[in-house]
Order: C-alpha cells, then structure tokens, then sequence
C-alpha cells in the first residue's frame, strides 16, 4: 500500500512540475494561440483573457505552426521607426508647463517631490528651487544642487515622436511631455549621455530593472508603437536585468 501511494505522490509531482514548467515558458509570450487555433496578439482585446494557449515571439511563427488570425483581422502591419526630421521639442510644448498657475512649473515640482529632505527656494514667491536632497535613481549619487540636475523623461519625447506620437494631438503630447509618470530628476551628464535613446540602446548604470519597469509602463499607457524587434529585444533585456 505504501509503494502504491508513493507512486501516485510521484506521479502527481511529476505533473505539477511539468504544468509549472509549462505555464513559465509561455508566461512572457507575445502571441498567444488559443485552443481553437487563433493567433492573438498583444493588439487583441482577448489576448489578457487567454489563460490556456501556446505561447510564440512572433505572429508569423503563430501562423507557421498552423494557427489563423482572427476573422476580420488584416495581416499585421508591422510598425516601423519614423527617422521623422520634422521633430521639434516645440511639439510637445513650448517647456515645463504650470497647469495650476502656482508659479512651480513641472521641472520644479518634479525637483519638490523628489527631494528626499525639504526643498529651499529662491525667493519668497517660492517657484524656484534652489537647494534640495535628491538620490539619483540611474546611480544612487546624492545631489543637492539642483543645477546640477535634469529632469530625464524615461521615454524621451523624440523617441516617442518616433513611435506614434507624431500622431497626437499637441495637447496629448505636452500632458506626456510633463506626466509626473516620466519624469525623473537624474544627473545632467547621465542624461545627456542618454539622449533619445530606446531600452535597447541605453539603461542607467544603477537600478535598470526599475527603469525597465517605468519605460515598458509608459509606452503601454501611451499605446505607443514596438515594432515586432523591439518587442522582442524589450522582453530579452527584461528577462535578463529583472
């Protein structure tokens, strides 16, 4: 009796592992193909739905293994980079916006919020800071001259102009340009150094799995555009910084 029940508790783990193996595999997948053989991308508004399919880095590779879009789906278009030379800064506002009129534009209140000690201002009328305590997060160096400091956008305006924002309205694109979402108050040399670059071109020197985290947040709030590369390269890096 007791051989029989330890084969069966064998048995059993051996399928829980299997399933657990399973599920891992396809839990980064880009493409899901569901039981009745239809590939979903992230596009579809199925695709969180899907708990049971089989996962593919690619749509084409869904649809060589035998699966079909689905009805009324033309064939994916795959996005592409826009070397777009009309950018200008201008299109997404003319600089650091003050929406509640209090004389503290975005840049300042990005500086008020994430000073880790409280702030000193210029003057009385308090718009300006002039003395703070900020823990850069690409390298953990503490800075207290605001000087010193940019305030980064994690996805860079010309980046996103490239993947989709061209296509906004110009006031969509200055709420992006000022979202307290992207903004982070960084080392001017780190940012410069990172310029206009994408996730698979630049990561901070420290905390990159939290910079990941934010990029991939932002370019989903935004339904900004990857294309089928990106996705992928996105996805390698993620796995292997996080």
């Amino acid at each position: 009796m007791r051989s029989i029940n330890a084969y069966r508790f064998a048995k059993l783990l051996v399928c829980s592992i299997s399933i657990s193996l399973l599920t891992f595999n396809y839990s980064h997948a880009l493409v899901k193909r569901s039981k009745s053989g239809i590939c979903h991308t992230e596009q579809s508004q199925y695709f969180d739905n899907i708990k049971k399919f089989k996962g593919f880095e690619t749509e084409e590779a869904c649809l060589d293994s035998g699966g079909r879009r689905p009805k009324q789906q033309s064939p994916l278009v795959q996005p592409t980079v826009v070397q777009n030379s009309s950018y200008d800064r201008k299109m997404f506002g003319s600089g650091w916006s003050d929406d509640d009129k209090d004389c503290q534009n975005s840049r300042q209140e990005a500086l008020i919020s994430q000073s880790t000690a409280p702030v000193r201002f210029s003057d009385e009328r308090r718009c300006k800071v002039s003395y703070g305590r900020w823990i850069s997060p690409y390298s953990g160096n503490v800075i207290h001259n605001p000087k010193e400091m940019d305030i980064d956008h994690v996805v860079p305006l010309k980046w996103a102009w490239e993947h989709g924002a061209s296509n906004w309205s110009k006031s969509l694109r200055i709420d992006f340009a000022n979202d307290p979402v992207n903004l982070l108050s960084v080392e001017a040399n780190l940012n410069r150094q990172k310029g206009a670059s994408g996730l698979d071109e630049w990561l901070p020197p420290a905390n990159q799995c939290q910079y990941i985290a934010r990029f991939l947040r932002i370019t989903k709030k935004y339904k900004l555009q990857l294309t089928e590369t990106e996705k992928i390269s996105f996805e390698k890096i993620k796995k292997q910084k996080c």
